[in-house]
């Protein structure tokens, strides 16, 4: 799924409206307004970059005329003080850009490089690493991208384009796997999976005989998840795991059989990768 530039531009514009305000003082008093330079960005530490070009359009949406002369692709490897990026134009352009530029391409690397550390670590098993809606209010069209940049998954973008029955809404009808399904299928389109969190065998039986498309194996421990798989594989279309994810446990979940596991750390416990711009 590209990014949606339209909606890019938009967060883009918010996050400089909310640095800038009334304006830079600092710049504005100190810097010459016809003054220009040249700055880089440069890596600190190792990880995957993502967000290379929505920091390009951070300075440009300053200075439609700033130039850059070196710019690393998304999903190059960094390494401590590796050049991410050079632009030259307007000194205060780029002085006022800087921060949204660098909170961005530090933000969404962070995501890509622990992305592929769960990747890397269920190489050859066979399952998915996906993502959740555990995201940052506003920025999840990016935090979701960062995701397929580092090589997992995209799970639900939003409410809208998936059904996963959960335990609320099973407490709600009283724990009728069987009347939630089928209150699914009469009003969703067609196109329109429909998961049914599990936390029991017991769930696993009732959801696979309701003709549900797929199963969440929730905070299973790994004996029940194998069982889980046991008894779904080949019944359902996709299994997936969640709960007690982290880079410990996630290849013995993965080697359950699982096709996909979700990870909400991903997005909400990504640590940034540090970066900063130098004149």
């Amino acid at each position: 799924m590209p990014l949606e530039w339209r909606l890019v531009e938009a967060i883009i514009e918010r996050a400089l409206e909310e640095d800038l305000g009334a304006g830079d003082w600092t710049t504005d008093s100190l810097i010459p307004e016809n003054h220009r330079t040249q700055g880089t960005i440069l890596a600190q530490a190792h990880g995957v970059l993502c967000g290379a070009e929505i920091a390009m359009r951070v300075f440009q949406r300053l200075e439609p005329a700033v130039e850059f002369p070196h710019a690393l692709a998304d999903g190059a490897p960094l390494a401590p003080d590796m050049p991410v990026l050079r632009v030259a134009g307007s000194t205060r352009a780029i002085l006022k850009a800087e921060r949204t530029a660098l909170n961005f391409l530090q933000h969404l690397s962070g995501i890509a490089t622990l992305t592929r550390q769960f990747v890397d670590a269920i190489a050859g098993t066979g399952a998915q690493i996906v993502d959740t809606r555990k995201t940052t209010p506003g920025l999840r069209l990016l935090e979701k991208y960062a995701v397929r940049v580092g090589g997992g998954r995209n799970h639900r973008i939003g409410l809208y384009d998936g059904i996963l029955i959960k335990d609320n809404h099973l407490m709600a009808l009283g724990g009728d796997i069987r009347e939630a399904v089928q209150r699914a299928r009469q009003s969703a389109h067609h196109l329109l999976a429909i998961e049914v969190e599990c936390t029991t065998l017991e769930q696993v039986r009732q959801a696979i005989e309701a003709g549900a498309d797929g199963i969440l194996l929730d905070n299973m421990p790994l004996d029940l998840l194998r069982e889980a798989v046991q008894l779904a594989k080949g019944r359902v279309r996709f299994i997936e795991a969640s709960g007690g994810v982290n880079l410990q446990t996630v290849r013995a979940i993965a080697e359950t059989g699982v096709d996909y596991i979700s990870v909400g750390a991903l997005t909400h416990s990504a640590p940034i990768v540090p970066m900063h711009l130098e004149l």
